[in-house]
């Protein structure tokens, strides 16, 4: 598994020394997309997948300065978790940044392991009660130079019957929503040199249940993710440089820790 990864992420960037050196004086444009390639998923504290993922990210940008941009993020496995079950999400999305300040509205839908019996596999189901989608409010805010602390603070707003976020009466019946919220601070320990870190730690409750998603479901606030992240860009050619990361998680409350290797690729 680790050859397919590292001969994929060689095929993506050999594709790329040519695809840029052909588009780099063409008129920048409003849409865009990115590709990234990594050994694993890991995702406010969770273990999303341990098997080597692709990411797309295709955006769209609304206005000249590209503060507001609408896209759909889509991920795939490379292969099947010990469950035999195999990760693949994708996500539709409106944002606003200026750069300091972020704000969006996600609809996630992960197919991986929907369970019938509460939560409906189609696509197209956003039940109050069934369905699998999840619409995320995500925003994050940081400092001035003097001191670049960035905040983030998310909140599940409807949906995730498949992530145990949807509450039911006796009578099957909808309930409530839990609205698991995930807060994080992180801060550039290093920057500015050939290798930046950051370190990060995020926490987790819900704001309508004693129970939240990221937690292992016995406390009503928990620290579920802590680690450094550490980037750097590597130069291929005079055309082509490939950003890479390195981060290392531990999640306090779920006892469990990761290393996460992670690319760019453009």
């Amino acid at each position: 598994m680790k050859k397919l990864f590292y001969i994929g992420l060689a095929l993506l960037g050999t594709g790329n020394l040519f695809a840029q050196e052909d588009t780099e004086n063409k008129k920048e444009s409003r849409l865009d997309f990115t590709v990234n390639i990594q050994n694993n998923h890991l995702w406010r504290g969770l273990i999303i997948t341990d098997k080597p993922v692709v990411m797309g990210n295709l955006s769209y940008a609304l206005d000249a300065e590209k503060k507001w941009k609408v896209g759909i993020w889509g991920a795939s496995a490379l292969a099947d978790d010990k469950d035999n079950t195999h990760y693949k999400e994708i996500n539709y999305y409106v944002q606003y940044s200026d750069g300091r300040f972020y704000i969006g509205l996600w609809d996630l839908y992960n197919s991986r392991n929907i369970n019938t019996a509460v939560a409906a596999d189609d696509i197209f189901s956003y039940s109050r009660r069934r369905t699998a989608h999840i619409i995320d409010l995500r925003t994050n805010y940081t400092f001035g130079p003097s001191f670049p602390l960035n905040v983030e603070a998310d909140l599940m707003l409807y949906g995730g019957a498949n992530a145990g976020e949807v509450v039911l009466k006796d009578d099957g019946s909808y309930d409530r929503n839990k609205y698991s919220t995930y807060v994080q601070v992180s801060y550039p320990v290093i920057s500015g040199g050939k290798v930046n870190l950051d370190a990060f730690v995020g926490g987790g409750f819900a704001l309508n249940d004693k129970h939240f998603l990221y937690g292992n479901g016995k406390n009503s606030f928990d620290i579920v993710n802590v680690g450094v992240k550490a980037g750097k860009t590597i130069k291929i050619t005079d055309h082509y440089s490939l950003p890479v990361s390195m981060m290392a998680m531990w999640n306090p409350s779920n006892k469990f820790a990761r290393i996460q290797l992670a690319a760019t690729v453009f």
